[in-house]
């Protein structure tokens, strides 16, 4: 037994899945574009060219491209959200990371119908714990826990106003 190597878990590996590095790149391009002041579509369509021209630089995973085109499109909504459930906050106070990753999650719970809504909350958590502050995976555990409360009416009336009507048909 002393042979063995240690369980993963037990040694404090976390095995991370395409959508976890698709989350975190999503973040972090998030986060550059609004350190650069640029919009976020821009941004993800420069990356995309430059790894279609240089084999060296990674290619974008299809779903950071849902996740960024997705914040951008909806922005102001899902500030809204986010700014609604800061308590005694403003959101420009937030880590600009913070930001980012409540943007991801926030756009996660209102249109990512194939992500659980714990699964959209713990990759979040994750990424705070890799990328901010100490404080920072219990206070967006916090905000989110509020938003996934009001995610499945957002995410009906969604649904609803997709569906096609009869007398559409």
């Amino acid at each position: 037994m002393a042979n063995q190597p240690p369980d993963k878990k037990s040694a404090g590996f976390k095995k991370l899945g395409a959508r976890h590095k698709a989350r975190r790149r999503a973040v972090d391009l998030l986060f550059e574009a609004e350190a650069r002041d640029i919009d976020p579509a821009e941004l993800l369509s420069e990356r995309v060219s430059l790894s279609v021209r240089d084999d060296s630089v990674a290619p974008v995973n299809p779903y950071t491209r849902v996740l960024v085109e997705g914040v951008a499109d909806d922005l102001d909504r899902v500030d809204g959200t986010i700014e609604s459930y800061l308590q005694d906050w403003a959101l420009s106070r937030l880590p600009a990371v913070d930001r980012a990753i409540l943007r991801v999650a926030v756009w996660e719970l209102f249109h990512a119908n194939d992500v659980p809504p714990v699964v959209a909350v713990d990759e979040a958590v994750e990424l705070a714990k890799e990328l901010s502050t100490d404080d920072s995976p219990s206070f967006i555990n916090g905000v989110l826990g509020q938003v996934v409360q009001v995610a499945p009416q957002v995410r009906a009336a969604a649904a609803a106003t997709r569906a096609p009507r009869d007398d559409d048909k």
